[in-house]
């Protein structure tokens, strides 16, 4: 929902603000994975998750590389493919490609097996891999993808994944993610789809505020104690939000 700054006012509100510059690391030969959370092996007391987001991966994959055959279990993962393509396979017969624009959600439930392979030898599989805590444990495993028209998030919030929009994949949590591309100079507006929950702003390029804050490309910016964001660009800007339950794990 865009609005013209001067009908709105300031609201109260939490946040807690992750400069990108200050994200865990892990380095492989084939891979750079940026945390904003504690990963693997980076461990900080003071950033585990953002209510119930548990992990937010900034993945880039490089030609031939990937993660082998690995377990999980009793959590919802997401991955948002932003460049290349990332080649899927797991135990219940999930598999496939998944490319830009297109977004993958896995219910790893009672527990499942898979691996992640750049899909190209030669040219880098740049991604975004995020958990959240689901609503019951012990669910049954499952895969879906599906591919989202960029044009249906100029200037506007894109639903990507949500436990009751039809356009969106499921989650089996009230978490929502949404996608918005929005022009210099825009004033937009989000609201909170479920009371009590906060939202987790990742900005995947351009520079703008949230609430007053300034944030540029990469930085993390988690809100709650409040019903909606403000958002004003001052670059062509591209964010990825993430409303969950705060709920803490």
């Amino acid at each position: 929902m865009v609005q013209p700054a001067a009908a709105r006012a300031p609201q109260p509100f939490k946040s807690v603000l992750h400069k990108a510059e200050t994200r865990g690391e892990t380095r492989a030969s084939w891979l750079l994975g940026k945390h904003t959370f504690s990963f693997n092996r980076y461990y900080d007391p003071d950033r585990m998750n953002f209510g119930l987001l548990r992990v937010l991966n900034d993945d880039h994959i490089a030609g031939g590389g990937g993660f082998p055959t690995h377990p999980h279990e009793n959590m919802e993962i997401v991955t948002i493919q932003l460049e290349g393509g990332l080649a899927h396979r797991d135990n219940t017969g999930g598999s496939g490609t998944i490319r830009p624009n297109e977004v993958q959600v896995m219910t790893a439930g009672t527990g499942v097996q898979h691996s992640e392979v750049n899909a190209s030898a030669t040219e880098a599989s740049k991604l975004l891999q995020i958990w959240v805590f689901p609503n019951e444990m012990g669910l049954t495993p499952r895969y879906d993808q599906k591919r989202f028209d960029p044009a249906k998030r100029q200037g506007r919030w894109q639903a990507l994944v949500s436990p009751n929009d039809p356009e969106a994949l499921r989650i089996h949590q009230n978490a929502v993610f949404s996608r918005g591309d929005f022009p210099s100079g825009t004033a937009a507006r989000y609201d909170m789809q479920f009371p009590g929950n906060g939202v987790y702003a990742f900005i995947l390029s351009g520079a703008c505020r949230i609430n007053g804050q300034p944030l540029q490309a990469r930085d993390g910016f988690g809100v709650w104690d409040t019903g909606h964001i403000e958002v004003e660009t001052a670059a062509d800007t591209e964010i990825l939000l993430i409303e969950v339950p705060m709920i803490n794990r």
